[in-house]
């Protein structure tokens, strides 16, 4: 609880600062355009109904659907108050106020753990609609604050690795339009492809009446967090606006994708107050391997999923012209050294895990170091720098893929069972072991936990209606 507490506060203090530091640039923060939702028109109505649907992870059946027709009602009203108004039409408030309705309902009418259940499940809504606009606002004070950008550099150093968003860009405008039809709908949805994966992992919250201790939905709102502050110490728009026709009159020249950039002495390059700059690490890449990483615990069909939308991704990030090839593999150490870190934090820190998160930030920071400060140098030897730089982010995910793979298997050691299946705990199997078949007392025991002859353990409330 004192834990919760702490990074409620901790969140709600970075909140309150970024909404005076982006005052204090003429327009409004997270908290208010969260807070203006309550009654205008949303920006997104899904996303609302997406920070719904985590909420409702923690409510049964019965409850959801009451949920959900309390925030369609909502919305209905809001609907036709606009209509006749004549005002700014979209959809969403409901889910909004049903979010807010929970958090009254575990602060009113719960108490214990049934009260902390219903506020984590309501802050974990709020904070996928607050990550969202905290990501928007640190996009604008990007654009704001930093006036030139690093393109020159990256661009640079993207030589030693053959310029690949060149290359894709190419083979997209080849394969057009069906090529960027798909890859468009994947690079869009990422956010819905996470909820997908997010909700499957915390399906049972509503039997087992707890969180998992890890899950994506944590990583996901922490990368966010992060990233923007590497936007700050590393500004970057990305080719299509820095050497394509995106950037009007503020790019260098309309090279990409069919002319390289000349390799020359890189200087910052002024640029509009408008564009993000929001290329280093390529976040998009950082959530796609996130997702990709949690949906191995799911079933064949996500786990194809799973892969294809980190290809998917990988290949719009490039081919559209958002990122470098330099973006991506900072992306990729970037999501691994965080999931790490939020792993150890769920299921206690060991050497290996500080050894993943120690050479993750260390290749993080010399990768930086050395586009900012050796790019021309690792154009001039792409045959030394090129295999150099696959090969120190091949060293990151080898000991991700390492590590995490010996604490699955000392979590599987610690609770032996059917993969999938909640394990007995060990005093009532032994109690169960030991009554006889026909005694009623023991089968009056296992109609109390929820056991039955099948080995699976339910709720511990008879609940049916949770199942």
């Amino acid at each position: 609880m004192v834990l919760w507490t702490a990074a409620g506060v901790a969140t709600l203090g970075f909140l309150v600062a970024l909404e005076i530091v982006a005052r204090g640039y003429g327009f409004s923060g997270p908290i208010t355009e969260q807070s203006r939702e309550v009654i205008f028109a949303p920006e997104s109505g899904p996303l609302l109904y997406g920070g719904l649907a985590l909420t409702m992870v923690v409510l049964t059946w019965r409850q959801r659907l009451i949920a959900l027709g309390i925030a369609a009602g909502v919305d209905v009203v809001f609907f036709l108050v606009r209509w006749a108004l004549d005002a700014d039409m979209n959809f969403g408030n409901g889910a909004l106020w049903v979010v807010l309705g929970v958090a009254v309902l575990g602060v009113t009418r719960r108490t214990g753990q049934e009260r902390l259940l219903l506020l984590k499940g309501t802050g974990l809504g709020l904070l996928l609609v607050a990550g969202h606009k905290t990501g928007d606002t640190w996009l604008l004070i990007t654009s704001k604050t930093r006036a030139t950008v690093l393109d020159a550099y990256v661009a640079a150093a993207d030589h030693a690795l053959a310029d690949p968003s060149w290359l894709v860009g190419r083979f997209l405008n080849a394969t057009a339009p069906v090529s960027t039809g798909i890859l468009h709908v994947v690079y869009g949805q990422l956010p819905l492809a996470a909820a997908l994966v997010g909700l499957y992992q915390l399906r049972r919250v509503a039997v087992e009446r707890r969180f998992p201790a890890h899950h994506l939905v944590r990583t996901f709102l922490v990368i966010g967090l992060f990233g923007p502050a590497i936007y700050m110490i590393f500004p970057v728009v990305g080719p299509v606006f820095a050497y394509g026709t995106d950037g009007g009159a503020w790019a260098t020249a309309n090279l990409w994708p069919d002319v390289l950039p000349p390799v020359t002495d890189p200087q910052p390059i002024p640029f509009d107050g408008i564009t993000p700059r929001n290329c280093m690490p390529s976040l998009h890449t950082a959530w796609a391997v996130t997702l990709f990483i949690h949906s191995r615990d799911g079933s064949r069909a996500m786990r194809w999923a799973g892969t294809f939308w980190l290809v998917g991704t990988l290949t719009a990030t490039l081919g559209f012209g958002y990122h470098y090839g330099a973006d991506l593999l900072a992306g990729v150490v970037f999501a691994l050294t965080i999931e790490t870190a939020m792993r150890c934090s769920a299921h206690g820190w060991d050497r290996a895990g500080v050894r993943v998160v120690a050479l993750g930030l260390t290749v993080f920071a010399a990768q930086l170091a050395s586009y900012r400060w050796l790019p021309t140098e690792m154009a001039a030897r792409p045959w030394l720098y090129g295999p150099l730089l696959l090969l120190v982010t091949g060293a990151v995910i080898y000991a991700y893929v390492r590590t995490a793979r010996a604490a699955r298997e000392r979590e599987r050691e610690r609770k032996p069972g059917v993969p999938g299946q909640r394990p007995v705990p060990e005093a009532s199997a032994s109690a169960s072991a030991s009554a006889e078949p026909t005694d009623s007392a023991g089968a009056a025991e296992t109609a109390t936990t929820g056991t039955g002859t099948t080995g699976e353990s339910g709720a511990t409330d008879a609940k049916p209606e949770l199942v």
